[in-house]
């Protein structure tokens, strides 16, 4: 995987298995960050990722005519962002990746899987927002669910 460095934008090849991780880049030495946004990602880098992921995967399987799955890009951001370091999310055009698709049984879009140590934890078609997302990514690490607030 290439990331961009922030500080001074060089190209840094980082391994699948530490997108979760904090690094530094190699030219600047600057910090960078987990992955912090949704990947799009195709067969192999999906199974380069998933067979090293040492955090919870979110799977979005989507597709670009889809309406539902372009108003679920904005909770899939949400959900990258929040759980940065803590999850990896990947994003899997089900147009280009019909295999993938079929492989996790999905057969209506946007649908997600969350996936630990490889296996599915979570699976489930429909619109559904980052709180709940998010819910999936914890319980897959064996967080503790999120309370709500009571002021």
């Amino acid at each position: 995987m290439i990331r961009t460095c922030p500080s001074c934008q060089t190209k840094n090849r980082i391994p699948p298995e530490r997108l979760s991780d904090t690094g530094r880049c190699g030219a600047c030495k600057s910090p960078l960050p987990p992955l912090a946004e949704a990947l799009e990602v195709d067969a192999r880098e999906f199974g380069d990722i998933v067979r090293t992921a040492k955090v919870p995967v979110l799977v979005d399987f989507w597709a670009p005519w889809c309406g539902p799955c372009r108003m679920a890009t904005p909770e899939v951001a949400r959900a990258a962002a929040q759980r940065a370091g803590k999850a990896i999310v990947l994003k899997v055009n089900t147009d280009e990746h019909p295999e993938l698709a079929s492989r996790y049984g999905v057969r209506g879009i946007p649908h997600f899987v969350v996936l630990r140590g490889g296996e599915p934890v979570v699976s489930q078609a429909g619109l559904v927002r980052a709180a709940q997302l998010i819910d999936w990514i914890d319980r897959a690490a064996g967080t503790p669910p999120r309370r709500a607030h009571v002021a």
